[in-house]
């Protein structure tokens, strides 16, 4: 369920809840960016379309990065790592996600050491 941020009535409306609100949203063009992806080229996105998926998917990732977090406190680690992620995946049921971010991760560690050679200079990597 959404919670919805209520502004403070003792505070002077200067659009700070407002502001809480959108900081929490996932950005409206990354959004719309997706979106366009999966659609003919053709094809037109209403605005409150992309609202509605805006609020969905930033709803998402807060609900599964709340349960990755909540593994960590158990665990008293500060860091969310990408294996806690897919665990979070798997608890709440989306094992059809998990799968497919295991192999994205995956790939990820093996191309992170070429990464960091790449941007710090070190060893042989080459662009």
């Amino acid at each position: 369920m959404m919670q919805q941020l209520e502004p403070d009535p003792t505070q002077a409306d200067d659009g700070g809840a407002a502001s809480i609100e959108k900081d929490r949203l996932l950005p409206i063009a990354n959004v719309s960016r997706l979106m366009k992806r999966a659609l003919p080229e053709n094809a037109k996105i209403a605005k409150d379309a992309k609202d509605c998926l805006q609020e969905c998917v930033s709803e998402f990732i807060s609900f599964v990065t709340s349960e990755a977090s909540d593994r960590c406190t158990l665990e008293k680690r500060k860091t969310v790592s990408g294996d806690d992620i897919i665990f979070a995946l798997q608890s709440l049921g989306f094992d059809n996600y998990s799968e497919t971010l295991k192999i994205y991760l995956a790939k990820y560690k093996e191309v992170l050491p070429h990464l960091h050679s790449i941007f710090t200079g070190e060893g042989n990597a080459r662009i």
